[in-house]
């Protein structure tokens, strides 16, 4: 039975760039999917068309379990769209921004004034609630932004890169709204290029490249797909790097790999703790002085550099930030007006 966001064979193309090239996707209800990729991917194209911002060329989709293609009115009605640039209206005070969204979902004025009132507390901004929205820092902002987008409290959440640019302290708080969020039940696509949020927050993560998916699972699965655990040394002096070269090839389960400039050696083992604290005993005994030692796992930035061949890319270029931010619907449903640039972007 598919999930509460399902996609099946999605297909969008802007003239010769295929955006997304038959991408699959199934959420299941209550659960977390990060999608995670390079800029330029397919990430911001496939949340438009699950959100109905883009109509696909071709392929199936479901939200909520309600067909994207021949029932969009009735999709909007059932999710939330925290997009990348926080969709406020600077003029409005926080709460007036709230009670503007909760009327043009027909609440009825009390109901609305009450609706805001509540976000307004939740997220942290009561006592900034009468206060232009101009006067908001960035974190403040992005809140807002998530706030308007659960005013009539959708089942399914969109929120494609909800922390870019936040400082460590908001983008922590955001984390904890989104896991009340969905620990209360709510369905959650996530577009994230922090890589420590996926591992976070995703149940499961799908790594997009070239608008395909080319890979898919839980967290532990695809670290597991770069290699076991290693064993880093920082030896004290540069004349004890070979001994240490051959402790630690005894213990290892692969070649050892050395930087003569930093003294650090590196080596693949299996056993865990209990073998990290043979190996140190073994470097005391030879007389070894070290730096650091510790015992590393994968993560999951190993697993992005070795799915794409480079690093996630936490900023984009000016110019697709720039085509995102024409695109972009403003929030749950598209709220306000989404513009038309005359190119269409590339994810």
């Amino acid at each position: 039975m598919p999930g509460a966001i399902y996609a099946e064979g999605l297909v969008k193309t802007f003239g010769d760039v295929r955006a997304l090239d038959g991408v699959d996707i199934d959420v299941p209800e209550g659960t977390v999917l990060g999608l995670l990729g390079p800029n330029g991917a397919g990430k911001t194209t496939a949340v438009r068309c699950l959100t109905t911002l883009l109509r696909p060329d071709s392929g199936k989709a479901l939200v909520a379990g309600i067909d994207v293609l021949s029932r969009p009115d009735d999709v909007r009605r059932s999710i939330g769209l925290s997009g990348q640039f926080a969709a406020v209206d600077e003029y409005l005070t926080g709460r007036e921004n709230l009670r503007m969204v909760a009327e043009l979902y027909q609440m009825r004025s009390k109901q609305a004034k009450a609706r805001a009132s509540e976000l307004l507390e939740r997220f942290g901004l009561a006592d900034a609630a009468d206060r232009t929205t101009k006067t908001y820092s960035g974190g403040m902002r992005r809140r807002l932004d998530l706030a308007a987008a659960l005013v009539v409290s959708p089942p399914v959440m969109f929120m494609d890169e909800p922390t870019t640019g936040l400082d460590p302290r908001n983008r922590q708080a955001l984390w904890e709204v989104i896991q009340e969020l969905v620990a209360g039940g709510t369905t959650l696509l996530l577009t994230t290029q922090y890589l420590e949020e996926a591992d976070r927050l995703a149940h499961d993560i799908c790594v997009i490249d070239h608008g395909q998916v080319i890979a898919r699972g839980t967290s532990d699965q695809l670290k597991a797909r770069t290699g076991g655990e290693r064993v880093e040394v920082v030896v004290h002096e540069r004349e004890h790097i070979a001994v240490a070269d051959g402790i630690l090839r005894g213990f290892g389960k692969g070649e050892t790999s050395v930087d003569e400039h930093t003294r650090k050696l590196t080596v693949p083992v299996t056993g865990g703790a209990k073998l990290l604290a043979e190996i140190i005993r073994e470097l005391d005994a030879r007389g070894i002085e070290i730096d650091d030692i510790g015992l590393r796992r994968p993560t999951l930035d190993d697993v992005f550099i070795s799915l794409t061949g480079h690093a996630a890319e936490v900023e984009a270029e000016n110019g697709e930030r720039h085509d995102q931010q024409e695109q972009d619907g403003r929030g749950q449903g598209g709220r306000g007006r989404s513009k038309r640039s005359k190119k269409e972007p590339q994810a």
